[in-house]
């Protein structure tokens, strides 16, 4: 009977024994999973009371740039002012690479059918002339020299206007009728223009600009003579200021 009570008792302790060991058990795993997530990550602790000072400042991110270097302002260039009664030295005038044959005095002189500018003409009388003798082997052609100042043959039109451009005193070419309307009224000191319905010649530096030959008939082309013409019912034109 003893024997019987004391092995019961042992019984009892070793279940007791077992109990509390599988509540440690429990308890400890409780507690792990309190500061691990689903899989096995410690969790940070988190409190609504917190501010963002209680977190680690991070350094600011530096970002390397290239800053161009600012250029010196240029200086504005001087504009060109040109006075309509000062012509003579303010108007530019295309350059020529021809020959550049003078002679002294105020009227030019021909020789072989080349045309020498008088020294005491303007610069921009010379350089017309000068122009002009590259063209005295162009051909007459029916508007020619009005698509552009250069070209292979010449009106008589074509050719005034080409040696007004070259003496820097027009921008684009004119017909025979519109030049009857060009500058001013009469003759002009250095060129005076004649025109008409249907023809245009002009007069420089005392040498005549035509495409007509009154000799030996015929439109030529561009051609220099030393003799006049009839003007009659021409008008007589001259650009502002010469």
């Amino acid at each position: 009977m003893a024997a019987a009570i004391v092995r019961s008792g042992w019984r009892l302790t070793a279940l007791l024994a077992t109990f509390f060991f599988c509540a440690g058990i429990a308890h400890a795993q409780e507690r792990t999973s309190d500061q691990r997530g689903s899989f096995g990550v410690p969790l940070q602790p988190f409190s609504l009371h917190e501010t963002t000072d209680a977190w680690p400042r991070t350094e600011p991110i530096r970002v390397a740039y290239y800053a161009p270097r600012s250029q010196p302002a240029l200086a504005p260039r001087a504009e060109s002012v040109e006075d309509e009664d000062d012509l003579e030295t303010t108007n530019a005038f295309p350059e020529i690479s021809s020959n550049r044959p003078a002679v002294a005095g105020d009227h030019a002189i021909l020789r072989n059918g080349i045309a020498y500018a008088p020294s005491h003409a303007p610069d921009n009388i010379k350089n017309a002339i000068w122009a002009v003798n590259t063209l005295r082997r162009k051909p007459y052609v029916w508007g020619g020299g009005h698509g552009s100042f250069n070209d292979t043959g010449y009106d008589c039109s074509g050719a005034v206007s080409f040696a007004l451009h070259y003496a820097g005193l027009l921008e684009a070419p004119l017909p025979s009728g519109d030049f009857r309307h060009y500058g001013r009224r009469g003759r002009g000191r250095w060129i005076t223009i004649y025109s008409r319905n249907g023809h245009t010649f002009a007069i420089i530096a005392g040498l005549r600009l035509d495409t007509t030959d009154l000799r030996d008939g015929g439109d030529v082309g561009p051609r220099w003579y030393a003799g006049g013409r009839d003007t009659s019912g021409f008008d007589a034109r001259h650009p502002a200021g010469w």
